[in-house]
């Protein structure tokens, strides 16, 4: 066997020695998550199991607590109506007392009487013994002894108790990712009950962002948001920025007492550009900071001496980190967009001269994309574009054919033109106050918009033959960026239906600045 096969055998092998190694990388990954997941609910069953022993505690504390209430109330009213009943009784025996009393005084008094002989004397004793109070009492009692009003039966209400049980839980939603949908930086979550349950009263949904795709992180650095009471079957989240490639979600639903099981997780896609502006290779005269930036006329020599010495330390500890760093594990950097290897820049001069200019840190080089600028209301003037990394130090955008963009002029005059390979083609169009950038890297497409109206301004037709960066020029102003944002759907509408009728760079040949 020959040298050359052997090598080609041994690439061969070597190429699935490295599958396999991947593939049970991952699957070693999806196992730890696995056990991640076991260790929780069973922390979860043992504290949740802990919660449910004291509620139950509390409920039967309380029931008692409302039994001895029910039981001292009917006490109470016994005992009341025996001391009613008494109170009665004794006043009827204290009359009746008094009267025999006084009825027995009246017969011996009236047996006296018997011998007198005088009408008159014997009519004042016959009025004295019939006006005697015996003969006004009632010899029937005022109350009865019977006390069988207050009596209970528990019988029903025992065989309630002993029907005591625990709460109906709700069954566990399922979401649909078929009727999910993704759009415009929103998100909408749908989902549906195993069966019908006319007892639910709302639902509550949770997600979270995630760089992991499959099954959610047990040990993910973010945590879930929830929102409740919710009334239907589906959420929108509008207003997202995308700045991871996953968003998991869940949803419970729950009667007017308890909270059922989550719904098995569903994990959605929200892949988008996410870029901050390049401080490293940035204009001097320009202030930097993540997605702003803004003209600074103090900027120069001494600012300049300033960021050389931030540089080098930085570049101190880059060594030093790199000593330290085990072989084969990256470091943390940003990367392009597309599914090849990241187009790294690599160090470049910083902007200089009269290129008052920043790119972004993240190279495209395949894709459709899209983000949005706005500038300062009193900016008077700036760039809106990308640009090749091999852009010269000194070039400004539009001026080179290694960029394309749209600049906007208010200094002496206003003017708004599209700029590329230092020709200009003047725009009869009002300057929006934010401009939607759209580039498709392999339909060799970059196009500007009013980011409210969807209004398309321009649209260049070329064929990127390198990865491209994000570029932006500004002088005696300040832009603002936003990123992480999907393709909007009217974009794409209007890509469709005027892609080859729109103005392109050719037709910047004829016309010059």
């Amino acid at each position: 066997m020959d040298q050359h096969k052997l090598r080609k055998m041994t690439f061969h092998f070597l190429e699935a020695l490295q599958r396999i190694i991947s593939t049970l990388a991952n699957k070693n990954d999806e196992i730890q998550n696995f056990i991640d997941t076991l260790n929780q609910t069973l922390k979860g069953v043992q504290e949740n199991s802990s919660n449910i022993l004291s509620e139950l505690d509390e409920e039967f504390d309380s029931l008692y607590s409302i039994l001895d209430e029910v039981k001292e109330s009917m006490i109470n009213s016994i005992k009341q109506e025996q001391a009613r009943k008494s109170q009665e009784l004794q006043s009827q025996l204290s009359q009746c007392n008094n009267a025999l009393e006084n009825s027995e005084e009246l017969l011996e008094f009236a047996t006296r009487s018997l011998d007198i002989k005088e009408p008159e004397e014997f009519s004042k004793v016959k009025i004295q013994v019939t006006m005697a109070s015996a003969f006004r009492l009632s010899l029937k009692p005022k109350v009865s002894d019977n006390m069988t009003h207050l009596m209970v039966d528990f019988s029903q209400e025992r065989q309630m108790l002993q029907t005591l049980k625990f709460l109906p839980v709700p069954k566990a939603p399922e979401i649909d990712p078929v009727e999910c949908l993704v759009a415009d930086n929103s998100v909408t979550v749908a989902w549906r009950m195993p069966e019908e349950d006319n007892k639910i009263d709302h639902f509550i949904l949770e997600h979270r962002k995630t760089n992991f795709d499959g099954l959610p992180r047990v040990k993910d650095e973010r945590c879930w948001e929830t929102i409740d009471n919710i009334k239907g079957t589906e959420y929108t989240l509008s207003g997202l920025k995308f700045d991871s490639k996953y968003m998991n979600f869940r949803v419970r639903a729950c009667n007017k007492a308890v909270a059922g099981e989550y719904s098995d997780p569903v994990t959605l896609e929200t892949r988008a550009l996410n870029f901050s502006l390049d401080n490293s290779s940035s204009h001097l005269n320009l202030r930097v900071e993540d997605t702003c930036v803004e003209w600074d006329p103090t900027g120069g020599k001494g600012q300049e001496n300033k960021m050389k010495g931030k540089e080098n330390k930085g570049s101190v500890h880059v060594t030093s980190l790199k000593k330290h760093t085990r072989s084969g594990t990256p470091s943390p950097k940003r990367t392009s967009i597309g599914s090849r290897p990241p187009a790294v820049r690599g160090s470049r001069d910083r902007f200089t001269g009269e290129s008052y200019t920043v790119l972004g840190d993240t190279a495209i080089e395949s894709g459709q994309h899209y983000w949005e600028v706005k500038a300062q209301k009193d900016c008077k003037s700036y760039s809106v574009g990308v640009a090749y990394k091999t852009l010269g130090k000194f070039d400004q955008l539009g001026k080179t054919n290694t960029s394309w963009c749209i600049h906007v002029n208010n200094w002496l005059q206003n003017t708004f033109a599209a700029k590329h390979n230092n020709k200009v083609k003047a725009l009869d169009v009002a300057v929006p106050e934010r401009i939607g950038v759209f580039c498709d890297f392999d339909g060799g497409q970059l196009s500007f918009y009013d980011a409210s109206s969807k209004q398309l301004l321009y649209s260049f037709k070329t064929k990127f033959t390198q990865p491209v960066l994000p570029g932006f020029m500004v002088w005696c102003g300040g832009l603002s960026l936003n990123t992480g944002m999907q393709v909007p759907s009217a974009v794409r509408t209007l890509q469709k239906s005027e892609n080859g009728m729109t103005g392109s760079a050719s037709s910047l040949n004829n016309v010059t600045q």
